[in-house]
């Protein structure tokens, strides 16, 4: 496939697109879908509203020409759209798609590691809050414990998958899990990363008095523990790593809120019905659904997708304040996938 990169008005090109395959999650927490908008009568998006795997692979190979060679999938929890094995095999048969990941919380994994690594998966990021049981039930808002995420993430590991942790932080919430979780997953040598508290869509009651920042939670873990700072993998890579001295594993930190990184932000997102959005912080999307179910040719999706990210001049971290936070409309990050 001949690949066309594009740039935005930052000069930023596009390497990674997240592709949001469902808008359903069995869980309820509080930042993303709290279960008090999000009650058992939610409407959530009829089957016929979705992309379907065809579609979202057509959109792939685009998103690809222009320069995209990273995908992940998200939801919601990807893991409630049933067939997903199928999907993976799609995707990861598109030349130039050299890095494929899925983020779960883990609850569904069981049964479908097997068939996810058989279609070509490498890469799984699990969303856990917290170690203690209590805590983590009340933050998923539907009781659940963290021991079964945990054997399935030691599955996956021993299925040969590359794991990650993602864990974010609030202030008077789960600070006290800081360093149980360091401690756990430096043990097992799996790459923990605290994610800083974001004001991702309008349901999760963000302040700054909620922030943990990295600074705060680098210096719990550096009162245990000597960290090195380590080099970028890649441009544009958004934690920042450290490795602990006398061990392989490594911790990292993404800071969306203390220390912007949207100057090398290279990321779009494809929603579940078919919306193109340049930033998580995104108002609005383009409706690519509208266009493919019209019967664009594939001239026509691209026109409008490079014309979509050419106009691109998003920054919001870089300009968030308490007062655009409260003024600024933002598509749920559950919809959009994190």
């Amino acid at each position: 496939m001949n690949i066309h990169p594009m740039q935005d008005q930052l000069r930023r090109p596009i390497h990674d697109l997240r592709i949001s395959v469902t808008d359903r999650c069995n869980f309820r927490c509080t930042y993303c879908m709290p279960k008090e908008v999000f009650g058992d009568d939610y409407a959530f998006l009829p089957a016929r509203e979705l992309l379907s795997f065809g579609e979202i692979t057509r959109l792939a190979r685009l998103f690809v020409s222009l320069g995209v060679s990273k995908i992940r999938l998200t939801g919601g929890e990807p893991l409630m759209r049933p067939g997903l094995p199928e999907l993976v095999a799609g995707l990861g048969a598109i030349p130039g798609v050299t890095d494929m990941g899925l983020t779960t919380n883990g609850v569904l994994l069981g049964g479908q590691a097997g068939p996810l690594y058989a279609a070509g998966l490498r890469r799984l990021n699990f969303s856990l809050d917290a170690l203690d049981p209590e805590l983590f039930g009340r933050m998923n808002g539907r009781g659940f414990r963290p021991g079964l995420i945990l054997k399935h993430i030691d599955q996956a590991v021993a299925a040969g998958f590359e794991v990650k942790v993602n864990m974010v932080v609030q202030k008077d919430v789960n600070e006290s899990e800081i360093l149980p979780m360091a401690a756990y997953f430096k043990q097992r040598n799996i790459m923990l990363r605290f994610i800083e508290f974001m004001d991702a869509g309008n349901d999760n009651g963000w302040s700054y008095d909620k922030v943990v920042i990295k600074a705060e939670i680098l210096e719990r873990l550096q009162a245990r523990y000597t960290l090195k700072p380590l080099e970028q993998h890649y441009s544009g890579e958004v934690a920042q790593r450290y490795s602990y001295l006398g061990s392989p594993a490594e911790v990292g930190f993404i800071t969306s809120v203390s220390e912007s990184f949207c100057a090398a932000c290279s990321r779009a997102r494809l929603s579940s019905d078919g919306k193109f959005y340049t930033c998580l912080f995104a108002s609005e999307g383009f409706d690519l659904k509208k266009l493919l179910r019209s019967g664009a040719d594939d001239a026509s999706l691209l026109a409008a997708i490079r014309k979509v990210w050419e106009q691109r001049a998003d920054r919001y971290s870089d300009e968030r304040t308490e007062e655009t936070r409260r003024r600024k409309a933002k598509i749920g990050m559950s919809y959009i996938g994190g």
